[in-house]
């Protein structure tokens, strides 16, 4: 079958949106006629790295109808509404094998095992998850990375546990998630980090208790003035350089004893260069310096997010703040690159 789909076909330039062919499913595949998708920041680092294969598909994120299935498909059934994500439903031990889904462009095999910036998906059975029909077909998709990403890091990295203090570098979709998950534990304070006084005063909508603006104040010390020498918990939702070295230091420190430990820096987004610090810090305070990588478990953790959003407790609708058609991708990345969107744009088909 034919659909059309956004592809990178040169490093750093706009994407074509063109036709695809879609084969028939293999045994383990899925198709999805997809309503949605979420537009994230992964995708501008995808298409600017110069050692990604092209034609490169890109979207990670989205929510739509199954319309066929392999023949060893057993979870999904056509017509069930489903989210595709890029986390596999069932837990692995390290990196799950890629594979090319068969699409091709222009008789072309194209790369990237997940994609979303299409109208149809073809994709292994293990990334998509069904949900409820009663759940809206078009703020759902975010759940597919933003939420997953954002409140798994909180929720299931750090265990988060109320009265824990936690801050947050960068409040896009991702951080924001980070911060409703944090409000959802009762954690406080809740300490939002970003360079635009509008996003952190939209972060405030999402459970942030304290503000500071890292272009007028100096993060690091404001974190440990308002926490009283350093927080439980801090995330970089961000992934730059500059941010992948400010978590650790904000975090409080513990001394020399068998459990006398510091906080946690946990590292969310993507980091794109190397990073120096201070190796004092780990040993004298006791801190730790993690990753986490969509630290979810999709069919449980998914129920448990639309639930929190049915309830009023996860507002996804309030996220998602601009809306684009495919067509429109080229203008959706460069407004996300200049920093026009707050929370998470979204593509709708």
């Amino acid at each position: 079958m034919k659909s059309l789909a956004a592809i990178n076909l040169e490093i750093g330039k706009d994407l074509v949106v063109d036709e695809i062919e879609i084969p028939d499913p293999r045994p383990d595949q899925v198709v999805v006629k997809l309503s949605s998708s979420g537009v994230c920041h992964s995708q501008l680092h995808q298409i600017h790295q110069p050692d990604l294969p092209r034609p490169w598909m890109l979207g990670h994120e989205g929510t739509g109808v199954v319309t066929h299935i392999g023949s060893s498909v057993n979870h999904v059934k056509e017509g069930d509404t489903v989210i595709v994500t890029w986390v596999p439903r069932t837990p692995v031990k390290g990196r799950p094998a890629s594979t090319l889904s068969g699409v091709t462009y222009r008789e072309e095999p194209v790369n990237g095992q997940v994609y979303t910036w299409g109208q149809d998906v073809l994709l292994n059975e293990q990334y998509v998850v069904p949900i409820d029909k009663k759940y809206p077909a078009d703020v759902t998709c975010i759940v597919g990375c933003a939420i997953l990403t954002g409140a798994g890091a909180v929720l299931n990295t750090a265990k988060v546990r109320p009265g824990d203090s936690v801050v947050v570098y960068g409040v896009g979709g991702v951080g924001l998630s980070a911060i409703q998950m944090a409000s959802i534990l009762e954690a406080y304070p809740i300490i939002a980090v970003d360079l635009d006084d509008q996003k952190l005063e939209f972060a405030k909508e999402f459970g942030a208790t304290h503000f500071v603006n890292a272009l007028n104040t100096e993060p690091i010390e404001a974190v440990l003035e308002i926490t009283n020498g350093g927080a439980d918990y801090a995330f970089d939702a961000i992934g730059v350089k500059a941010t992948n070295e400010q978590i650790l230091p904000s975090v409080r420190g513990g001394a020399m004893g068998a459990d006398n430990h510091g906080g946690t820096a946990v590292l969310i987004g993507i980091p794109n260069q190397s990073i120096t610090i201070d190796p004092s810090l780990f040993v004298r305070g006791q801190r730790t310096y993690r990753g986490s990588l969509g630290a979810t478990y999709p069919e449980k953790d998914f129920e448990l997010f639309l639930r929190w959003y049915e309830e009023g407790k996860f507002p996804l609708d309030k996220m998602i703040t601009k809306r684009y058609s495919l067509a429109q991708i080229n203008e959706a990345c460069h407004d996300l690159e200049s920093g026009q969107i707050f929370g998470r744009a979204i593509l709708e088909y």
